[in-house]
């Protein structure tokens, strides 16, 4: 495997923009002829089943991952008494899409065992998409 592309939507308004702008520059090119995942972390619950059911599918030994899940926080909000914290479901290098078990017709195991939903799997123009209209979503995909 070698290098991957990740676009990253924050949901501020400057950062908003500009991966918008990335996201129409990347739906002209070539590059949105294949297939991605597509992590909506705004519901990731941190439940870490991705990086078990990868680690399993790719049978890779303790402390390498397929998937890893990042933590973002906690820390507080500006003049609020709430706290914001992210569990970003973040493929590695070693993420190949699970290529055997998407030849066999299924998803890939992080996608499937995902238990709040969050890992969406298929063509990457059609995930840009999605992810144009909503933040905190990471899109994955392998060159």
């Amino acid at each position: 495997m070698s290098e991957q592309t990740c676009l990253k939507g924050e949901g501020k308004a400057s950062a908003n923009s500009q991966a918008r702008a990335g996201l129409e520059r990347r739906l002209k090119s070539e590059e949105t002829s294949g297939y991605g995942l597509l992590i909506d972390y705004e519901y990731c619950t941190g439940c870490h089943a991705c990086e078990v059911a990868c680690m399993k599918e790719l049978d890779l030994p303790l402390n390498q991952y397929g998937i890893k899940l990042l933590e973002d926080g906690p820390r507080q909000l500006p003049n609020s008494s709430k706290w914001d914290l992210n569990y970003i479901p973040f493929p590695t290098a070693l993420c190949n899409l699970c290529e055997n078990r998407v030849a066999d017709g299924k998803m890939p195991s992080c996608a499937q065992h995902c238990q709040a939903m969050v890992i969406t799997y298929g063509p990457v123009k059609e995930l840009a998409e999605k992810m144009a209209r909503k933040p905190k979503m990471v899109l994955f995909t392998p060159k």
